[in-house]
């Protein structure tokens, strides 16, 4: 055994002592300071496995929500992007009531997003192989029969895209950035309480461009009263040549009828639909630049876009928090 792996087994060893002496949050933080000194993939997989343990933990008692987000106006004004220097809970709040929806431009720099689309890519060819050994994938397995994965892993695959829990290089690389851009106290802010993620919610895409795509609302298999928020990061240009997203820029204030003509699943909202619930308001296809971000919530109409002529895949992230109090069945918990 290598020096740099004894000295990982001892740091996950500190850890451990810390998890059993109810020190839940300290242990993550221990694990996670000493992984940014010394990059291990020992670590990054015991990462993984010590958020789901904690995240299973007993609900808090739910602390008094902040106020439910409703639409502020029926006719919206033009999306347009924002810098991160204005992205505040203010702005946040007032942008999903307006557009259902706040896009950030620049939320990381291009070279940072080009550095994790290569780790979606090194994930999603390790996931392939079935290689856990440089740490880019590894079975990632939820405790008890509470959560049950079934063939939705494969199922994700088949779309392009691996769960980020999968890949404990990415899980890692994603709560560094949530931290270092700020969403992390951004989320907590607007939901009341320290969010939670879900292993089955973070995903890691690399949308080819003949991708199925429906019109949809998260919250039509979430539930219409969870308390989430969507980080969506796009991690080169998307909406021209690679498939981007076609939005509804408007708030919606509940789950819409799902099913009809034009649908292929069961949660597919049908382009009738969309045009009744658009009520005038134009769908608009962004046009992403590598590191813009899409912030949104579970009633957020939208879907994959894809036209004739593109030509590149599209690499993105898309990151789901949740309110522990309100932690929706189905969902598989990760602490943060």
């Amino acid at each position: 055994m290598d020096e740099q792996t004894m000295n990982a087994r001892a740091v996950i060893a500190d850890a451990e002592a810390l998890l059993g002496a109810g020190l839940d949050h300290e242990a993550v933080a221990a694990l996670r300071h000493a992984n940014r000194r010394a990059r291990h993939a020992d670590i990054e997989q015991r990462l993984v496995s010590l958020r789901h343990a904690v995240g299973a933990r007993p609900r808090p008692v739910a602390p008094t929500p902040p106020d439910r987000v409703t639409s502020s106006t029926e006719h919206p004004s033009p999306l347009t992007p924002i810098s991160p220097a204005d992205l505040d809970v203010e702005r946040l709040r007032a942008g999903l009531a307006e557009h259902g929806c706040v896009w950030v431009r620049g939320l990381i720099p291009p070279d940072r997003a080009a550095a994790l689309a290569g780790g979606i890519d090194a994930a999603l060819a390790a996931f392939d192989a079935d290689d856990p050994s440089d740490g880019w994938y590894a079975h990632f397995t939820p405790n008890g029969d509470e959560y049950r994965v079934g063939g939705r892993r494969n199922w994700v695959r088949r779309s392009g895209a691996v769960w980020t829990a999968d890949s404990p290089r990415m899980l890692h690389e994603l709560t560094e950035l949530v931290d270092e851009t700020g969403v992390l106290d951004l989320v907590t802010s607007y939901l009341g309480e320290v969010p939670a993620l879900s292993a089955n919610k973070c995903t890691l895409r690399r949308v080819p461009t003949d991708t199925n795509t429906g019109w949809h609302q998260d919250g039509a298999f979430l539930g219409e009263d969870v308390r989430t928020l969507n980080l969506w990061l796009a991690l080169g240009p998307c909406g021209v040549d690679a498939p981007g997203l076609d939005v509804v820029p408007r708030r919606l204030d509940r789950v819409v009828e799902t099913g009809g003509d034009g649908t292929y699943f069961d949660w597919d909202v049908s382009p009738d639909t969309v045009e009744r619930v658009a009520d005038g308001v134009a769908v608009v296809r962004p046009e992403f630049e590598a590191g813009d971000a899409l912030l949104f919530d579970h009633l957020f109409l939208h879907r994959t876009a894809v036209a004739p002529g593109m030509s590149l895949e599209r690499h993105a992230m898309e990151t789901w928090f949740f309110a522990p109090s309100a932690y929706p069945k189905g969902q598989i918990p990760l602490a943060l």
